[in-house]
């Protein structure tokens, strides 16, 4: 049988460090990672993850990745103190990069509902508030185990795809993706994008169909309908819409748009707005 996960993930370079196990009260700061996420497991107690953007209030046992490694701030709620492990997880620069795409800002774990998380977290919390020799150790290739669990747990969830995944840890097609991503208005070619590659036009067309499962053009597409998409909810005109998400002037887009959604963008904001009124 393939396990295509194992796969998938025996590309990403990650390694996880745990700084700190224990007793936490008050508020208390995490700093900003460049190449590294935050990853906090609470044992006990409860918490606020506190951004400059936004708050998230969390119940032990539970679990929250940070992907972007964000600077955020602990504020332990209630008369006791919270018990908490803490780790960065880092990655090369372009694969936590697309990660950040790919996954939403926090991953949350309720370890009192999923079985299959639950052993590796026990066992990680039993070693962290232990004293047995080698704990230090344990507690970090635990703490990896979980990563890969938590892949499984995203992909099964639907939160990401398999095909997200594989293209996020690929070592060529994951930088590739992630300035697709930055500058869909560019005049891309496949062309251009194979020599960005590396590689001639037939190879890097053959590889990105089998890696990302579409040519690369209709995946540009779709970033490009999508980021449109956006635009459009915040009131952008069609006609600037167009030329930030890569289209010479509005027909092009409605063209775009009705191959690919069945409507122009004026009839799919109507039916937006009709919906959410």
């Amino acid at each position: 049988m393939t396990d295509s996960l194992s796969e998938l993930l025996k590309d990403i370079d990650l390694s996880a460090d745990v700084f700190f196990t224990g007793g936490l009260c008050g508020l208390q700061g995490a700093e900003r990672l460049e190449t590294a996420s935050h990853l906090h497991f609470l044992k006990s107690g409860a918490m606020t993850v506190l951004s400059p953007t936004d708050e998230l209030s969390l119940t032990a046992p539970c679990v929250i990745f940070i992907p972007d490694g964000g600077e955020h701030r602990l504020r332990i709620d209630g008369p006791d103190d919270a018990e908490l492990v803490c780790a960065t997880i880092t990655f090369n620069a372009w694969q936590k990069a697309r990660l950040v795409e790919i996954l939403p800002r926090y991953v949350t774990v309720d370890a009192s509902q999923e079985a299959s998380l639950a052993g590796t977290i026990h066992h990680l919390f039993v070693e962290a508030f232990g004293a047995g020799e080698g704990r230090g150790l344990i507690i970090n290739r635990l703490t990896d185990i979980f990563m890969v669990q938590l892949m499984r747990y995203v992909l099964d969830q639907g939160i990401i795809s398999a095909t997200d995944l594989a293209a996020s840890s690929h070592n060529v097609l994951g930088p590739l993706m992630a300035e697709l991503k930055a500058r869909p208005a560019d005049n891309w070619t496949v062309e251009q994008m194979a020599e960005k590659a590396a590689m001639s036009r037939s190879k890097f067309a053959a590889l990105f169909k089998d890696i990302v499962g579409k040519a690369p053009m209709d995946y540009l597409t779709d970033i490009r309908i999508g980021k449109a998409q956006t635009l459009l909810r915040n009131n952008r005109p069609v006609a600037l819409v167009a030329n930030e998400v890569g289209y010479d002037d509005s027909s092009s887009l409605n063209r775009a748009f009705k191959k690919r959604l069945g409507t122009t963008p004026k009839q799919w904001l109507k039916s937006l707005l009709g919906k959410e009124g």
